[in-house]
């Protein structure tokens, strides 16, 4: 019985946290119906709350935004209307750093988390894998000696959470893994491990 029963959670688990997750992901997006006026919204049409209507029209909205973004006028207004956040005390400050993270993260030119990389920490002969983000910059390359580079080294297994390290290149160890197979070896704590590629 202590078998089945642990078979049944190995199971049963991953699914109910896969659909809470996505749950909550869809309950969160449908909070964009508020933009419409309460006689357009879905439950007042068809008399009962339509789970994932919100979420169709939150994508269209980024859909249409990125769109309009690539011609001249939407790129004007979107300059303008930075142009007005940076003039908010407080605001300016809180946008400025989110949209300086998010264009690090999500452009395709940008080099944040594209590599996984082999580096001795937190002690020699004691290794973890780590996630390659740029080269130090400002006024610490003026301290630093050498060829360095940004390692941000994500904690298990919440790899939102984690420590960020400057060291040199010869010492990080590229890894012929991919982005997505290093973190699911990092969250399953080493239990999820990845294919046995030969020696080069």
């Amino acid at each position: 019985m202590r078998k089945y029963f642990i078979t049944g959670l190995l199971i049963l688990v991953p699914l109910a946290i896969t659909l809470w997750v996505l749950h909550a992901i869809i309950s969160t997006m449908d909070q964009s119906l508020l933009l419409l006026p309460t006689e357009w919204r879905p439950e007042k049409l068809v008399g009962f709350k339509m789970l994932g209507i919100g979420t169709v029209l939150t994508l269209l909205i980024v859909f249409v935004t990125g769109l309009l973004a690539q011609n001249f006028i939407g790129n004007y207004v979107i300059r303008a209307w930075e142009s007005l956040l940076q003039r908010i005390p407080i605001v300016s400050s809180i946008y400025s750093s989110v949209k300086q993270v998010s264009d690090t993260l999500f452009s395709s030119s940008g080099n944040a988390f594209r590599k996984a990389v082999l580096i001795e920490y937190p002690r020699r002969d004691c290794w973890t894998i780590g996630f390659l983000t740029g080269v130090p910059g400002g006024d610490v390359v003026n301290h630093l000696k050498g060829d360095f580079v940004s390692v941000y080294v994500p904690t298990t297994p919440n790899p939102t959470s984690g420590f960020f390290l400057m060291l040199p290149r010869d010492e990080a160890i590229e890894l012929d893994m991919s982005v997505d197979a290093a973190l699911k070896y990092i969250v399953s704590m080493g239990v999820v491990a990845p294919e046995h590629l030969p020696t080069k």
